[in-house]
């Protein structure tokens, strides 16, 4: 099965429609699909419902898809570096759904598991936990969350073979795998595609059996979220 398309538009093409729930990959703007959220912000898919730990920022990453109005709710752990954001969502043009950082992982990951709902102590006796059943375990309260399957999934990785079995680096692996897991259909960016083989099995971060589509993106731009320089001892 050929998985490799011939670009990002060509990759999201039948697969993007209006109204659909999205998780995109990224830790900040550290491990972020940068074409395949161009290419999506190209499609004109509107009213769209965006699960990801980050906003972006302004002009960037999902920012983009936010000056567009094409994103109706957020699903997110942060969204601290966005003014666009902040400013339509006490317009109250957008809808935000805060989850704590670690719950939002857990349900991408039990998503793809194929675990419904799961039950964590984090958010108990807060506006997290409001409306949600609570449960006692060994003397302890638990809220229970349910898990999150995204129609798409749109991911970053830094090398992919033909198969799709894919390689992170470092801090885009946070999440990149977890989003890519609880698709429906996972489209994958890459830096680099390899011919089947050339990785060792003990480098490959997530098979290929969870990866549809790839498009292969070998210059992404990278953009540094906050640029500081260190100062020399005694300056």
């Amino acid at each position: 099965m050929n998985k490799l398309s011939p670009s990002a538009a060509e990759a999201l093409k039948g697969v993007v429609q209006d109204g659909q729930l999205l998780a995109v990959g990224g830790f900040g703007l550290c491990g972020i699909p940068e074409a395949l959220i161009d290419a999506l912000r190209d499609s004109g898919a509107k009213n769209l419902t965006v699960i990801s730990n980050n906003a972006g920022v302004d002009g960037f990453g999902l920012g983009k898809l936010l000056e567009t109005r094409q994103i109706k709710k957020m699903i997110s752990s942060y969204v601290g570096e966005n003014k666009e954001f902040e400013r339509q969502y006490l317009a109250g043009e957008l809808e935000l759904e805060f989850t704590p950082q670690g719950t939002l992982a857990e349900k991408l990951r039990a998503g793809g598991a194929g675990i419904p709902a799961f039950f964590t102590k984090t958010g108990v006796g807060t506006q997290v936990a409001e409306g949600k059943e609570l449960r006692d375990f060994d003397g302890e309260t638990y809220v229970m969350e349910r898990s999150l399957v995204p129609d798409v999934a749109l991911v970053k990785a830094a090398v992919a073979d033909t198969s799709g079995n894919l390689r992170f680096n470092l801090t885009a692996r946070n999440f990149n795998p977890a989003v890519a897991m609880a698709g429906k259909v996972c489209v994958v960016e890459v830096e680099k595609i390899v011919e089947v083989g050339e990785l060792a099995p003990d480098d490959i971060h997530l098979p290929g059996i969870y990866v549809h589509r790839l498009v292969l993106n070998a210059t992404p731009e990278k953009r540094i979220e906050k640029r500081t320089i260190t100062e020399k001892q005694g300056a």
